[in-house]
């Protein structure tokens, strides 16, 4: 994934999702909004797909996608955009009736950036479920076939060994 990264440039990918409303055209939406970030480039955006709820099962399927970035801001100031680009999209996080793995219309994951490994406040890079979820590992692999998860190995080998076949690419 790093392979068009320059030093003061990180490619990275950022995982889209959401169940409430229209998610599909939030997440089209939302791939316009991640391009308009400062310093920020839209390399490439992936297929749209529905998946099963994962965490709170009882709850509509969701569209999920990928995003692989190029930019120049840093990890947590990246965070901040993906969380002001959620806010416009109607998300609350700090709502108090905001549940864990619940519905939600637009959902920012910063899956991978580059090779770092964070753990600081509100931010763990690469996302700490990451290698357990086909629903990011899929649409991941799509625009960085070649990604490998810091601490855990080839993204390709991590989708591998769970289910998938339950994730069907939209039209």
């Amino acid at each position: 994934m790093s392979r068009g990264s320059t030093p003061d440039r990180m490619a990275c990918v950022v995982g889209l999702g959401g169940n409430v409303g229209d998610p599909a055209a939030a997440i089209r939406h939302a791939f316009l909004a991640l391009d308009e970030l400062p310093g920020t480039r839209l390399v490439s955006a992936s297929t749209l797909y529905r998946t099963a709820a994962w965490g709170v099962t009882a709850q509509a399927d969701f569209v999920n996608a990928a995003a692989l970035l190029e930019t120049s801001l840093s990890a947590e100031a990246l965070l901040a955009g993906l969380l002001e680009i959620e806010r416009a999209f109607g998300r609350d996080r700090d709502a108090v009736d905001a549940e864990r793995w619940g519905p939600r219309t637009l959902d920012l994951d910063l899956l991978l950036y580059g090779a770092e490994r964070i753990d600081c406040p509100g931010l763990t890079v690469p996302h700490p479920l990451l290698h357990r979820r086909a629903f990011a590992l899929v649409p991941l692999l799509e625009v960085a076939p070649g990604a490998d998860i810091p601490g855990i190995g080839p993204a390709a080998d991590a989708l591998a060994a769970i289910a998938s076949d339950d994730i069907r690419a939209l039209g």
